[in-house]
Protein backbone atom coordinates (compact mmCIF):
# COMPACT_ATOMS: atom_id res chain seq x y z
CA UNK A 1 0.00 0.00 0.00
CA UNK A 2 2.77 2.39 0.98
CA UNK A 3 4.72 1.51 -2.19
CA UNK A 4 1.53 2.14 -4.62
CA UNK A 5 1.05 5.60 -2.75
CA UNK A 6 4.31 6.75 -2.98
CA UNK A 7 3.86 6.45 -7.24
CA UNK A 8 0.70 8.45 -6.66
CA UNK A 9 1.53 12.39 -8.11
CA UNK A 10 1.36 14.25 -4.52
CA UNK A 11 -1.26 17.02 -5.52
CA UNK A 12 -3.06 14.14 -6.84
CA UNK A 13 -2.45 12.15 -3.62
CA UNK A 14 -3.89 15.38 -1.21
CA UNK A 15 -7.09 15.13 -3.68
CA UNK A 16 -7.61 11.40 -2.42
CA UNK A 17 -6.44 11.95 1.12
CA UNK A 18 -9.04 14.80 1.45
CA UNK A 19 -11.93 13.35 -0.16
CA UNK A 20 -11.51 10.10 2.16
CA UNK A 21 -11.69 12.64 4.88
CA UNK A 22 -15.02 13.93 3.39
CA UNK A 23 -16.34 10.87 3.06
CA UNK A 24 -15.52 9.79 6.78
CA UNK A 25 -17.16 13.49 8.02
CA UNK A 26 -20.36 12.61 6.29
CA UNK A 27 -21.18 10.22 8.53
CA UNK A 28 -21.60 12.67 11.34
CA UNK A 29 -24.68 14.05 10.50
CA UNK A 30 -26.82 11.07 11.13
CA UNK A 31 -25.18 9.90 13.91
CA UNK A 32 -25.87 13.15 15.55
CA UNK A 33 -29.89 13.54 14.85
CA UNK A 34 -29.95 9.94 15.67
CA UNK A 35 -27.94 10.11 19.31
CA UNK A 36 -31.20 10.99 21.85
CA UNK A 37 -28.42 13.01 23.92
CA UNK A 38 -28.06 16.79 23.66
CA UNK A 39 -24.69 18.26 21.94
CA UNK A 40 -22.84 18.78 24.43
CA UNK A 41 -22.65 15.63 25.37
CA UNK A 42 -21.81 14.51 21.96
CA UNK A 43 -19.48 16.55 22.16
CA UNK A 44 -18.09 15.71 24.94
CA UNK A 45 -17.20 12.22 24.42
CA UNK A 46 -16.43 12.78 20.76
CA UNK A 47 -13.84 14.88 21.67
CA UNK A 48 -12.10 13.00 24.53
CA UNK A 49 -11.93 10.22 22.43
CA UNK A 50 -10.76 11.94 19.51
CA UNK A 51 -7.80 14.03 21.08
CA UNK A 52 -6.95 10.23 23.32
CA UNK A 53 -6.68 8.75 19.46
CA UNK A 54 -4.84 11.39 17.91
CA UNK A 55 -2.55 11.33 20.68
CA UNK A 56 -2.21 7.59 21.09
CA UNK A 57 -1.56 7.20 17.39
CA UNK A 58 1.13 9.75 17.42
CA UNK A 59 2.93 8.28 20.41
CA UNK A 60 2.53 4.17 18.76
CA UNK A 61 4.16 6.26 15.08
CA UNK A 62 7.01 7.74 17.03
CA UNK A 63 5.78 11.09 16.01
CA UNK A 64 6.65 13.79 18.70
CA UNK A 65 4.38 16.14 19.50
CA UNK A 66 5.23 19.76 20.72
CA UNK A 67 2.47 22.01 21.98
CA UNK A 68 3.36 25.54 20.41
CA UNK A 69 1.05 28.50 22.45
CA UNK A 70 2.09 31.42 19.96
CA UNK A 71 -0.96 33.38 18.36
CA UNK A 72 -1.59 31.03 15.34
CA UNK A 73 -1.27 27.66 17.30
CA UNK A 74 -3.88 29.20 19.47
CA UNK A 75 -6.43 30.61 17.26
CA UNK A 76 -5.88 27.21 15.05
CA UNK A 77 -7.13 25.55 18.03
CA UNK A 78 -9.93 27.57 18.76
CA UNK A 79 -10.81 27.48 15.29
CA UNK A 80 -11.11 24.09 15.40
CA UNK A 81 -12.97 23.56 18.52
CA UNK A 82 -15.47 26.12 16.71
CA UNK A 83 -16.22 23.59 13.76
CA UNK A 84 -16.90 20.57 16.19
CA UNK A 85 -19.14 22.44 19.25
CA UNK A 86 -21.16 24.49 16.37
CA UNK A 87 -21.67 22.41 13.89
CA UNK A 88 -23.29 19.47 16.33
CA UNK A 89 -25.08 21.88 18.11
CA UNK A 90 -26.20 23.85 14.46
CA UNK A 91 -27.44 19.66 13.80
CA UNK A 92 -29.42 19.05 16.54
CA UNK A 93 -31.00 23.19 16.84
CA UNK A 94 -31.86 23.10 12.68
CA UNK A 95 -32.40 20.63 9.75
CA UNK A 96 -29.33 18.81 8.76
CA UNK A 97 -29.12 20.29 5.86
CA UNK A 98 -29.49 23.80 6.55
CA UNK A 99 -26.09 22.48 9.17
CA UNK A 100 -24.15 21.15 6.28
CA UNK A 101 -24.77 23.58 3.67
CA UNK A 102 -24.24 26.60 6.10
CA UNK A 103 -21.12 25.05 7.05
CA UNK A 104 -19.99 24.85 3.51
CA UNK A 105 -19.83 28.22 2.90
CA UNK A 106 -16.24 27.70 3.90
CA UNK A 107 -15.17 27.93 0.29
CA UNK A 108 -16.50 31.46 -0.03
CA UNK A 109 -14.00 33.14 2.32
CA UNK A 110 -11.31 31.06 1.50
CA UNK A 111 -11.26 32.39 -1.73
CA UNK A 112 -10.93 35.95 -0.32
CA UNK A 113 -8.48 35.47 2.42
CA UNK A 114 -6.22 32.90 1.34
CA UNK A 115 -4.56 35.20 -1.33
CA UNK A 116 -4.55 38.16 1.20
CA UNK A 117 -2.75 36.01 3.90
CA UNK A 118 -0.61 33.17 1.87
CA UNK A 119 0.04 35.27 -1.39
CA UNK A 120 -1.17 32.65 -3.30
CA UNK A 121 -2.23 33.47 -6.97
CA UNK A 122 -6.21 34.23 -7.67
CA UNK A 123 -7.40 31.30 -9.44
CA UNK A 124 -10.42 32.22 -11.17
CA UNK A 125 -11.07 28.48 -11.91
CA UNK A 126 -12.04 28.60 -7.98
CA UNK A 127 -14.67 31.40 -7.89
CA UNK A 128 -15.81 29.09 -11.06
CA UNK A 129 -16.32 25.79 -8.88
CA UNK A 130 -17.25 27.29 -5.97
CA UNK A 131 -20.33 29.11 -7.69
CA UNK A 132 -21.18 25.86 -9.41
CA UNK A 133 -21.10 23.79 -6.42
CA UNK A 134 -23.16 26.30 -4.45
CA UNK A 135 -25.67 26.12 -7.32
CA UNK A 136 -25.69 22.34 -7.50
CA UNK A 137 -26.33 22.41 -3.46
CA UNK A 138 -29.22 24.70 -4.11
CA UNK A 139 -31.21 21.99 -5.90
CA UNK A 140 -29.79 19.26 -3.74
CA UNK A 141 -31.73 20.53 -0.74
CA UNK A 142 -34.53 21.66 -2.50
CA UNK A 143 -37.79 21.80 -1.05
CA UNK A 144 -35.83 20.57 2.06
CA UNK A 145 -33.64 23.53 3.13
CA UNK A 146 -36.09 25.24 5.99
CA UNK A 147 -35.77 28.36 7.88
CA UNK A 148 -35.58 26.15 10.93
CA UNK A 149 -34.34 27.65 13.84
CA UNK A 150 -32.63 31.35 13.36
CA UNK A 151 -30.34 30.67 15.62
CA UNK A 152 -29.39 26.89 14.24
CA UNK A 153 -28.69 28.47 11.11
CA UNK A 154 -26.37 31.25 12.62
CA UNK A 155 -24.20 28.66 14.20
CA UNK A 156 -24.18 26.78 10.95
CA UNK A 157 -22.54 29.72 9.50
CA UNK A 158 -20.16 30.41 12.53
CA UNK A 159 -18.90 26.95 11.86
CA UNK A 160 -18.22 27.66 8.18
CA UNK A 161 -16.31 30.25 9.42
CA UNK A 162 -14.02 28.75 12.16
CA UNK A 163 -14.20 25.74 9.40
CA UNK A 164 -12.43 28.30 6.77
CA UNK A 165 -9.84 29.60 9.55
CA UNK A 166 -8.51 26.70 10.31
CA UNK A 167 -8.01 25.70 7.40
CA UNK A 168 -6.34 28.78 6.46
CA UNK A 169 -4.19 28.62 9.48
CA UNK A 170 -3.05 25.35 9.27
CA UNK A 171 -1.99 26.10 5.60
CA UNK A 172 -0.55 29.39 7.14
CA UNK A 173 1.49 27.38 9.93
CA UNK A 174 3.34 24.77 7.00
CA UNK A 175 3.43 27.62 4.70
CA UNK A 176 4.92 30.15 6.52
CA UNK A 177 6.37 28.98 9.57
CA UNK A 178 7.55 26.05 7.67
CA UNK A 179 6.16 23.61 10.30
CA UNK A 180 5.05 19.79 10.47
CA UNK A 181 3.71 20.53 13.75
CA UNK A 182 -0.28 20.87 13.31
CA UNK A 183 -1.79 17.53 14.81
CA UNK A 184 -1.40 18.97 18.21
CA UNK A 185 -4.01 21.68 17.01
CA UNK A 186 -6.19 18.88 16.72
CA UNK A 187 -5.54 17.15 20.28
CA UNK A 188 -5.49 20.99 22.01
CA UNK A 189 -8.82 21.68 19.90
CA UNK A 190 -10.71 17.92 20.98
CA UNK A 191 -9.25 18.87 24.77
CA UNK A 192 -10.44 22.10 25.14
CA UNK A 193 -14.07 21.22 23.56
CA UNK A 194 -14.14 17.89 25.89
CA UNK A 195 -13.57 20.66 28.72
CA UNK A 196 -16.14 22.92 27.69
CA UNK A 197 -19.05 20.78 27.50
CA UNK A 198 -17.76 18.56 30.39
CA UNK A 199 -18.75 22.31 32.54
CA UNK A 200 -21.84 22.79 30.75
CA UNK A 201 -23.51 19.00 30.89
CA UNK A 202 -21.93 18.66 34.30
CA UNK A 203 -23.27 16.33 35.97
CA UNK A 204 -25.44 14.49 33.26
CA UNK A 205 -22.57 12.39 32.17
CA UNK A 206 -24.70 8.94 32.00
CA UNK A 207 -24.76 7.23 28.60
CA UNK A 208 -25.98 3.91 27.23
CA UNK A 209 -23.56 1.03 25.79
CA UNK A 210 -25.14 1.75 22.48
CA UNK A 211 -24.58 5.15 22.41
CA UNK A 212 -21.47 4.68 23.75
CA UNK A 213 -20.52 2.34 20.60
CA UNK A 214 -21.42 5.23 18.64
CA UNK A 215 -19.46 8.04 20.18
CA UNK A 216 -16.47 5.84 19.65
CA UNK A 217 -16.53 5.27 16.22
CA UNK A 218 -17.50 9.04 16.10
CA UNK A 219 -14.45 10.31 18.38
CA UNK A 220 -11.79 8.17 17.38
CA UNK A 221 -12.49 7.30 13.01
CA UNK A 222 -15.15 10.01 12.03
CA UNK A 223 -13.02 13.03 14.00
CA UNK A 224 -9.66 11.49 15.06
CA UNK A 225 -7.98 9.66 12.34
CA UNK A 226 -10.04 11.35 9.48
CA UNK A 227 -8.25 14.93 10.54
CA UNK A 228 -4.96 12.85 10.39
CA UNK A 229 -5.31 12.05 7.06
CA UNK A 230 -6.70 15.41 6.63
CA UNK A 231 -3.73 17.07 7.85
CA UNK A 232 -1.91 14.59 5.81
CA UNK A 233 -3.86 15.76 2.27
CA UNK A 234 -3.02 19.30 3.07
CA UNK A 235 0.38 19.26 2.24
CA UNK A 236 -0.17 18.90 -0.80
CA UNK A 237 -3.10 20.90 -1.67
CA UNK A 238 -4.11 24.84 -1.01
CA UNK A 239 -6.76 25.44 1.34
CA UNK A 240 -9.19 26.80 -1.05
CA UNK A 241 -8.99 23.33 -2.64
CA UNK A 242 -9.53 21.41 0.61
CA UNK A 243 -12.54 23.21 1.15
CA UNK A 244 -13.62 22.36 -2.62
CA UNK A 245 -13.06 18.81 -2.40
CA UNK A 246 -14.56 18.79 1.33
CA UNK A 247 -17.97 19.38 -0.25
CA UNK A 248 -17.93 15.73 -1.90
CA UNK A 249 -19.37 15.14 2.58
CA UNK A 250 -22.97 17.15 0.97
CA UNK A 251 -23.33 14.35 -1.18
CA UNK A 252 -22.00 11.44 1.21
CA UNK A 253 -24.55 12.71 3.67
CA UNK A 254 -27.85 11.50 2.04
CA UNK A 255 -26.44 8.61 1.24
CA UNK A 256 -26.24 7.83 5.14
CA UNK A 257 -29.57 9.00 5.68
CA UNK A 258 -30.54 6.14 3.22
CA UNK A 259 -29.01 3.62 4.35
CA UNK A 260 -29.71 4.02 8.12
CA UNK A 261 -33.48 5.23 7.75
CA UNK A 262 -34.27 4.45 3.81
CA UNK A 263 -35.10 8.21 2.92
CA UNK A 264 -34.41 8.30 -0.97
CA UNK A 265 -32.99 11.33 -2.32
CA UNK A 266 -35.18 13.47 -4.45
CA UNK A 267 -34.34 14.31 -8.53
CA UNK A 268 -33.53 17.50 -7.30
CA UNK A 269 -30.41 15.91 -4.71
CA UNK A 270 -29.73 13.65 -7.45
CA UNK A 271 -29.26 16.38 -10.09
CA UNK A 272 -27.84 18.78 -7.65
CA UNK A 273 -25.16 15.84 -6.82
CA UNK A 274 -24.27 15.33 -10.21
CA UNK A 275 -23.60 19.08 -10.58
CA UNK A 276 -21.59 18.71 -7.49
CA UNK A 277 -19.38 15.98 -8.21
CA UNK A 278 -19.29 17.57 -12.03
CA UNK A 279 -17.77 20.60 -10.48
CA UNK A 280 -15.15 18.92 -8.35
CA UNK A 281 -13.99 16.49 -11.30
CA UNK A 282 -13.22 19.45 -13.54
CA UNK A 283 -11.72 21.40 -10.68
CA UNK A 284 -8.89 18.73 -9.56
CA UNK A 285 -8.57 16.71 -13.31
CA UNK A 286 -8.12 19.89 -15.35
CA UNK A 287 -4.45 21.50 -15.76
CA UNK A 288 -3.71 21.78 -12.06
CA UNK A 289 -2.74 24.92 -10.45
CA UNK A 290 1.13 25.03 -9.09
CA UNK A 291 0.13 24.41 -5.72
CA UNK A 292 2.61 24.84 -2.18
CA UNK A 293 4.11 21.75 -1.48
CA UNK A 294 5.51 20.89 1.52
CA UNK A 295 8.66 18.86 1.43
Amino acid sequence: MKSLLEKIPRHRKGLIYISVTAFLWSTSGFFIKYLTINAFQISLYRSAIAAITVYSICLLRGKKLKFEFDKVSNFAAVFYAGILILFVAATKMTTAANAIFLQFTAPIYLVVLEPIFLKTKFEPKNVITIIICIGGMILFFFGRLEIGSIYGNLIAIGSGICFAMFSLLLKYKKVIHKSENTLNYVITGNALVAVIASIIIFPNFEITVNEGLILVYMGAIQIGISYMIFNEGIKYVSATESMIIATLEAIFNPIWVFIGIGEVPSVYSILGGVIIFGAILWRNFSKPQKAMIIE
